[in-house]
């Protein structure tokens, strides 16, 4: 309890030497004081100057990065960004200052304080968040231009704790639009203008005369050629799909999904109705990505996409094939390809890689078994039984395949390989690890190899790739 005393008057500004002489009315007047604390601050920096705001205008920090660029706004509006299905804009509190801001890495993540104003939520950059601090709201003291570097419009006040100095912003003054009479010649944050592009919804201003309503209608029935086609990349809607798409489940829109990510939007907007296509949760996700995933995906092959598969593999009279099947999961995909081998190249000596990083199903899948329905069906002649009367496949087939652990945008020791089957798993690899990819795979690819990704993925377009088609499989191979 003594201590508790000593750091209490501590923090009240009386010194510890001077105790002893202080009278029992003065100690529990201190004790008092310090007791009463009626407003608290989160506290942050800018420019190594100490700044604070209302905590009850904060609605949670964080840390975040890759906003989504929003065109026609003001510079200190980096962008938007998904929170949790939210769309926020995101200001740089530092560029709204002029204060200087350090070169952007944008592999690292800004701090970030998430403030809500008027029923409106933004997200506010700072250098460094710091605490929050409890004060007595009496102690806050009116503000001076001296204080800072920022107009005294923005400053609440200042106030000092532990002996730092607090400047106090005025949040509602800053993000506010309802700007008093005397308050005109004070410039304001003008963020309504990506508010309403986040919530932007189409606005029939007056009925169109019979004429235009039948200019509209006949515009409307003639075909828009291919290469006609307005691109979905600079539509804000599009690209808050893309940033959800990313946060929900790490899919990346680039140049290997971005003719099916616009051409799926298009189908989200008449589904949904326009400005209804934002991702709110996971589910509505799951729902838009659904048509992506590529035929017989995590499952075992039928025998239409094995059929498939095998038009597609080229001539090969070698007598070493190998193959690299990143993203091999549980198995099935690596030996529904061992058996289709075998049957296109049945004088070849075939090894398969089969590399996850889910370690769980690459270590159990040496010792997955086949369900009898599968095992009757085109896999029949590349199976045996168990002693215990379970189907499985025969030894050639399990031979075939080298099943690892390894993340594929990892340098690894894989000799050139003939083919690499690689569905579904470059879209979910952030855009830099895309890229390494795709350089790894031409790298390691022969000259007459080819790549097989997924359904909706392409390397068309891409330097040194030439797309072939055969039925309705896609290869790519090197120019």
């Amino acid at each position: 309890m003594e201590q508790e005393n000593t750091e209490a008057l501590q923090n009240t500004g009386v010194n510890q030497t001077d105790t002893a002489q202080l009278t029992s009315e003065q100690i529990n007047a201190s004790k008092e004081q310090l007791s009463v604390i009626d407003y608290k601050m989160v506290t942050f920096s800018l420019a190594d100057k100490d700044y604070a705001i209302d905590i009850m205008k904060v609605k949670e920090i964080a840390k975040a990065g890759h906003f989504t660029y929003v065109p026609n706004t003001m510079p200190f509006v980096l962008g938007v960004y998904n929170l949790r299905g939210d769309i926020i804009p995101i200001i740089d509190l530092r560029l709204f200052f002029n204060i200087e801001v350090p070169e952007r890495n944008p592999n690292v993540l800004e701090n970030v304080l998430i403030v809500t104003i008027e029923e409106r939520t933004f997200g506010i950059v700072v250098d460094a968040i710091d605490k929050v601090v409890g004060i007595q709201k009496s102690t806050i003291q009116p503000p001076h231009p001296l204080f800072g570097d920022i107009n005294i419009a923005y400053i609440y006040g200042v106030v000092e704790s532990n002996n730092r100095l607090y400047i106090l912003l005025d949040i509602d003054r800053i993000f506010g639009d309802h700007a008093e009479e005397d308050d005109k010649e004070t410039p304001k944050m003008d963020v309504r203008a990506v508010s309403h592009a986040v919530n932007a919804q189409p606005e029939i201003t007056s009925a169109p005369s019979n004429t235009q309503t039948n200019e509209t209608s006949q515009q409307s029935a003639e075909p828009v050629a291919e290469n006609e086609k307005v691109s979905k990349k600079d539509d804000i809607n599009f690209k808050f799909v893309c940033e959800s798409l990313k946060s929900f489940r790490k899919f990346n829109v680039s140049s290997v999904n971005d003719k099916w990510a616009e051409k799926r939007f298009e189908e989200w907007e008449q589904e949904k109705g326009a400005g209804k296509t934002q991702l709110q949760n996971e589910t509505e996700t799951d729902a838009f990505m659904k048509p992506f995933y590529s035929r017989c995906n995590g499952t075992w092959w039928t025998k239409e996409y094995a059929d498939a598969v095998y038009k597609a593999l080229p001539e090969n009279s070698a007598k070493q094939i190998s193959v690299w099947n990143p993203g091999c999961g549980k198995g099935y995909e690596a030996y529904s390809l061992a058996c289709l081998l075998k049957k296109r190249y049945p004088n070849a000596r075939i090894r398969i890689y089969g590399h996850d990083i889910d370690l769980l199903s690459v270590s159990n899948a040496p010792l997955l078994n086949i369900p009898a329905n599968v095992a009757s069906d085109w896999y029949s002649s590349y199976t045996t039984k168990t002693v215990n009367g379970e189907t499985t496949f025969d030894k050639s087939i399990k031979d075939m395949i080298l099943f690892e652990y390894h993340d594929c945008v990892n340098t690894n020791a894989l000799p050139v390989v003939d083919i690499i089957f690689a569905r579904d798993i470059v879209s979910f690899l952030p855009l830099e690890s895309q890229n390494k990819l795709i350089a790894d795979f031409g790298e390691k690819i022969k000259g007459n190899g080819i790549v097989v990704l997924g359904d909706n993925e392409s390397l068309a377009g891409r330097d040194k790739w030439t797309e072939n088609n055969t039925g309705s499989v896609v290869t790519f191979s090197k120019q």
